[in-house]
C-alpha cells in the first residue's frame, strides 16, 4: 500500500500571484472542485505547501 494525496481547489486563483496560479496548472488544476489524485513526493508536497490556502489535501490509501 502506498499514500498518494487527494488535492482539491475550493478557491478560484482570480486575485492570486501568478506564481501561485502556475503552481495550482502545475497540480493540474483548472477550476474550483478540479480534484487530482497525486504521488506523495517532496516535490508535490512543497507545491501544495504553496497553495494551501487555495486547496483541500487528503491522504488515501492506494492498492498498487
Amino acid at each position: 500500500m502506498t499514500t498518494k494525496l487527494k488535492v482539491t481547489l475550493t478557491k478560484s486563483t482570480i486575485g492570486v500571484g501568478a506564481r501561485q496560479q502556475a503552481t495550482v496548472r502545475g497540480l493540474g488544476l483548472r477550476k474550483p472542485h478540479d480534484e487530482r489524485v497525486l504521488e506523495n513526493t517532496p516535490a508535490v508536497r512543497g507545491m501544495i505547501k504553496r497553495v494551501l490556502h487555495l486547496v483541500d489535501v487528503a491522504e488515501i490509501e492506494v492498492n498498487d
